[in-house]
């Protein structure tokens, strides 16, 4: 009996069922279908830290030096200047006794006077060291800054000094009971060896 070959059609037929059933057989899940990997980040590598220098403080700005103060000139001693505070007057107010009536010794701070040690006369009026409200006072002469102690007449109860009348060789002192134009003034001069009463003006 005679084979008949297929026929063309017959092929293309076979073909397309053979594929359709090979088609079939694989399923969405096998693990032979090649699947697309996921997109995947990248991520950049995070470069080494930075080595930072710590931050300097800046300097504090100099503190300027204080100015010192210029010294003041020094005090010129001038002898001829009045000083009531010269150590002579201390000492020559130390050496004298007690005020006869209260029996209290002198206070050492003149309460007038024109002492200086080039004059050829000045007097220092001191006053009995005592509360009374009328304390006795006396006048004390110096030659060229030196006390003079004896050959000097009665100066007792002279509270001032009339400096308007008074050279370099001549004081003139003053009593006043606080009565505008009672004041008493005498003048005492020295002669090149001692003191001397000159005149008394009322």
């Amino acid at each position: 009996m005679a084979v008949r070959c297929p026929t063309v059609r017959g092929l293309e037929i076979f073909v397309i069922a053979v594929t359709a059933a090979t088609m079939a057989g694989c399923g969405a899940s096998d693990s032979t279908v090649a699947k697309t990997p996921d997109p995947t980040t990248s991520v950049a590598p995070t470069p080494p830290a930075r080595a930072t220098s710590p931050v300097q403080a800046m300097p504090a700005p100099a503190t300027p030096p204080p100015v010192t103060p210029a010294p003041p000139p020094p005090v010129v001693y001038d002898p001829c200047a009045v000083n009531l505070g010269a150590p002579e007057i201390a000492k020559a107010v130390a050496s004298l006794p007690p005020d006869p009536p209260s029996g209290q010794r002198w206070n050492p701070a003149p309460i007038a006077g024109n002492y200086n040690e080039c004059a050829q006369l000045s007097v220092v009026i001191i006053r009995a060291n005592t509360n009374a409200d009328n304390a006795n006072t006396r006048a004390l002469m110096f030659h060229q800054g030196k006390f003079i102690p004896t050959g000097v007449p009665d100066t007792f109860g002279f509270n001032g000094i009339d400096a308007s009348a008074s050279t370099g060789d001549t004081v003139a002192l003053k009593f006043s009971n606080g009565v505008p134009g009672l004041e008493s003034i005498v003048r005492y001069r020295w002669n090149g060896n001692n003191v001397e009463l000159v005149a008394n003006a009322a």
